[in-house]
């Protein structure tokens, strides 16, 4: 099974994706991880992203992508895998239908936790007072200002591809702003049916 969790900076899908991983027997697969695996273990796609970013550049989308390619052909997600953070435009979506097409195969679903974004706001403003009084350092982002921020990068950049999936019949939403365990429940229903 190959997902996509589709949704704004702190509507969970980092959360719930991890959960659906081990629940399911899926990986995980962060752009952001893959990335410095790459570097870490040299390979040739990774010497490429290390000189990129260690001169202050953005990996470009074709760089991330071989990641990608590279990452999806390791015996582990023989099973399936889930998209943390990617695709993040429209060009990095069909992008990646390309690959999956080059490899005989398609993104099963993509789910779309739906929230409110004031709601969101708070939820990232208790995050960050939880993290506190827990004796830990809270994110540099886990704030409203930053989350406006993040919210209107997605929106411009990101929220496309509800569209984009709808189109494909891939897309299905669901109530992000419910409890973690009900959100976890509602993608459990979507897989099954």
């Amino acid at each position: 099974m190959k997902l996509i969790l589709l949704g704004p900076p702190g509507a969970g899908k980092g959360t719930q994706a991890d959960a659906l991983a081990k629940r399911r027997g899926l990986v995980q697969l962060s752009t952001g991880d893959m990335l410095r695996a790459a570097v870490k273990a040299g390979t040739e796609i990774g010497r490429k992203a290390e000189a990129i970013m260690k001169s202050g550049g953005l990996v470009p989308d074709e760089v991330v992508i071989g990641i990608i390619a590279d990452r999806i052909e390791q015996p582990d997600c023989a099973n399936g895998f889930i998209l943390d953070g990617f695709p993040r435009t429209l060009k990095q979506a069909a992008a990646l239908d390309q690959l999956l097409d080059s490899k005989g195969t398609i993104l099963d679903l993509v789910i779309e936790l739906k929230v409110d974004d004031e709601a969101l706001a708070a939820r990232i403003e208790n995050r960050a007072r939880e993290t506190i009084a827990a004796g830990g350092t809270p994110r540099a982002d886990d704030n409203a200002e930053a989350l406006r921020t993040r919210l209107l990068a997605y929106y411009r950049e990101t929220s496309p591809l509800i569209g984009y999936y709808f189109a494909q019949g891939k897309l299905k939403t669901i109530d992000g702003m419910a409890p973690i365990a009900e959100v976890s429940r509602q993608i459990d229903d979507l897989l099954a049916a």
